[in-house]
């Protein structure tokens, strides 16, 4: 009688973590095209709209890296976590958080100056970021709290919060939208190119790239993390304080998902809004994975998910294929990469019972 075994396989080289992300890209772009077909577009004219709509001018340039700014943090917040093995489903609910900061600052302090008020509110939306994604941490760490569920279960916990707020305190006066009073021209982000959209969040994220990169790779954090999520037991074992690297695990996620709200506050909306993630956060965990965990492959993950969001407009106009098919871009590059993540990591035997 025979049955099936999954057996662990030697770790890859580095080449092959690079190509088996572009193998995924290439897959999932692919599969898109029955989607297409079925929406009765033609299949080049389609891509070739996507493409351009993202990349074909200075205007399309901008927008597609104006749009990868949030998606940078919330990539890095999640990949961050899951590098230590925490779960961090909740970068949605730290956006928000970080939002929420920014906005409170940006409108209570008139007349500061923005060298001042800038970095204020930077460190603002980390914190808040930060401080809520260590409340399922210090809950994984002292309960044995599921982690998933309570980072997720938080997401709706902030939305209503902030829902709360935009129908309370932070309602702009006069009106009856849920949406909060602008922001001072101090807290504003600068706009680095006129006739754009390109503001400092940018440099900001690519800046939280290297980073990031740099505590992974140098530091003693970034060996911790690394040796927590291998085998937390081991870690322990080994003197390393799996408590205290967790927390801090979480707050710098937490404070990376929190910028994400800082920029879509000081750059983009300057107002809160209900609406002001389309779901960055859910999104970070795709990108997260789409890019290995690593800040690099985050940063093309998440700048390859901006020219399908940004040209998917575009691609919808001409050839009236809906821009839906930009989320089923997504859902299928999850699926694809977590299928290879699975094959690359563990091989399938038959053998004999």
């Amino acid at each position: 009688m025979m049955k099936i075994r999954i057996i662990k396989r030697p770790p890859l080289p580095g080449w092959a973590k690079v190509v088996i992300p572009i193998i995924a890209i290439v897959v999932t772009l692919m599969l898109a095209a029955i989607p297409i077909l079925i929406a009765k577009g033609n299949l080049w004219k389609s891509y070739y709209y996507l493409f351009y709509g993202a990349l074909g001018t200075r205007f399309n340039i901008l927008e597609t890296f104006v749009k990868s700014s949030p998606l940078i943090f919330t990539g890095l917040a999640v990949a961050f976590a899951f590098r230590a093995k925490f779960w961090n489903i909740g970068a949605e609910g730290q956006l928000l958080a970080g939002a929420i900061a920014a906005t409170w600052i940006g409108i209570s302090m008139p007349g500061v100056p923005s060298y001042i008020l800038l970095p204020l509110i930077l460190v603002g939306g980390f914190i808040a970021g930060g401080a809520w994604a260590a409340v399922p941490a210090i809950l994984k760490t002292k309960l044995k709290a599921d982690d998933v569920v309570t980072t997720l279960l938080l997401n709706y916990v902030m939305i209503h919060t902030m829902g709360a707020l935009l129908f309370g305190p932070l309602q702009q006066p006069g009106s009856s939208w849920p949406r909060s009073p602008e922001i001072v021209a101090a807290a504003k982000y600068p706009i680095l190119f006129a006739r754009s959209r390109f503001h400092l969040g940018i440099p900001l994220s690519l800046a939280a790239v290297l980073i990031f990169w740099f505590i992974n790779k140098k530091t003693i954090l970034g060996y911790q993390t690394k040796a927590v999520g291998v085998n937390i037991r081991a870690a322990r074992f080994g003197g390393i304080n799996t408590t205290a690297v967790i927390l801090e695990t979480a707050l710098l996620s937490g404070g990376l998902a929190g910028l994400a709200g800082v920029g879509e506050v000081c750059g983009i909306q300057y107002h809160l809004l209900m609406d002001i993630s389309p779901g960055y956060g859910y999104s970070g965990i795709v990108i997260a994975m789409l890019g290995n965990l690593h800040p690099v492959g985050v940063f093309f993950s998440a700048l390859f998910f901006s020219i399908i969001i940004v040209g998917a407009q575009t691609m919808s106009r001409i050839t009236g294929v809906p821009t839906y098919i930009a989320d089923v871009i997504q859902g299928m590059a999850l699926i694809i990469m977590l299928i290879a993540i699975l094959f690359t990591e563990y091989k399938v035997r038959m053998v004999k019972k």
